[in-house]
């Protein structure tokens, strides 16, 4: 037993020490970026090369292992030369000039949004947006990767218009739900012209909540009197420190259900064979289960549409990063540091049960 109290007492001390690190290096390297720039830069990969060099790579280790070094070496002189001419030849009609994106075949642009209770990702995810609709042609899709369990009804109201953005410019559009969609989430994708969703995706929860805490009580038996003045009769409705009515409770309900009616509207008019008023409980479904139901159009991961789509079409990631900082890049370590000494230590006491005596 002493050993293990050893190792906890280390951990902590550990956790102690990388924490004090990170708060001193933030102090240290933190660099306050100028007024007016955003400091963002748009970063864009080819998915179709990215797949070619993960195939070349297996494709090698194969030939290695049945050929021999000598053989592989003259396979891979002979796909550089022809690659080189391929080259040679793809960059003679890119002389004659014209609009960006003519004379291209279709793409397909991919932009991910993973969204947390504020949708604080919409923001660049509207910025994305525009790029790719100032460039995209009308034989061109946009595949949004989303993953969201919801949140703030405003946030992702705002959030679903950035999305519609792209059906407006006539642009098709898809949404590729490989984890969850629900609430705030579905409804960003459901305005989208196809949703796909991986089999056991998480879709549906079309409903509102909200709760308020409330300690009036607990003040009241503490002779502590809170004073709230308004001015409108519906100002505030509930409250955490004053005594709520009936009056207010009714309405704070009433606000609730005309959220839900609208959300129930807005899903209703962008997928019309969803019989709404029995989906809209608050529930939720997996893919297969969704696709029944007509909240989503397919089933389908989103490797595996992009891969399908890459036989006719180059297929283009865009995003949005902020240049990481050298405080950044510190910062980000020293949280994996404190993360692995956090797992350790938890796993030191998991293992405790199973070496007590």
């Amino acid at each position: 037993m002493g050993e293990w109290i050893i190792n906890i007492v280390t951990f902590f001390i550990q956790a102690a020490i990388v924490i004090g690190l990170g708060t001193l290096a933030a102090l240290l390297f933190r660099r306050k970026k100028s007024d007016g720039d955003d400091g963002l830069t748009l970063h864009t990969e080819v998915l179709n090369d990215q797949r070619d060099r993960r195939q070349r790579h297996l494709d090698q280790a194969g030939r290695a292992a049945e050929k021999g070094r000598g053989r592989l070496r003259r396979a891979l002189r002979s796909r550089r030369r022809k690659k080189a001419a391929a080259a040679d030849d793809s960059a003679a009609p890119a002389a004659s000039g014209g609009k960006t994106g003519e004379g291209v075949g279709p793409r397909v642009w991919v932009l991910d949004f993973h969204g947390d209770l504020q949708a604080s990702a919409t923001g660049h995810f509207a910025e994305e947006v525009s790029a790719v609709i100032r460039v995209a042609n009308k034989v061109d899709e946009v595949v949004v990767r989303l993953e969201s369990g919801g949140g703030l009804v405003h946030a992702y109201g705002l959030a679903a218009a950035e999305l519609e953005r792209l059906a407006a410019a006539g642009l098709a559009t898809t949404v590729c739900i490989d984890k969850v969609a629900a609430s705030g989430g579905y409804l960003m994708a459901c305005s989208a012209g196809h949703v796909k969703a991986a089999p056991f995706a998480v879709i549906g929860s079309i409903g509102v909540v909200a709760q308020v805490p409330n300690v009036h009580r607990l003040l009241k038996r503490h002779d502590i009197d809170v004073e709230l003045l308004t001015a409108g009769k519906h100002k505030r409705t509930l409250t955490m420190l004053g005594e709520n009515t009936e009056e207010g409770r009714a309405k704070f309900i009433e606000d609730l259900e005309n959220t839900h009616r609208l959300f129930k509207d807005y899903v209703a008019r962008h997928r019309p064979a969803v019989d709404i008023e029995a989906l809209a409980t608050g529930e939720i479904w997996y893919g297969s289960e969704a696709q029944k139901r007509e909240l989503v159009d397919s089933v389908q991961t989103s490797e595996a549409y992009l891969v399908e789509r890459m036989a006719g079409a180059r297929v283009i990631s865009v995003w949005l990063e902020r240049p990481r900082q050298l405080s950044d890049r510190l910062g980000i370590a020293l949280a994996r540091g404190a993360e692995s000494a956090v797992v350790r230590g938890l796993g030191a006491l998991s293992a405790m049960r199973w070496h007590r005596h």
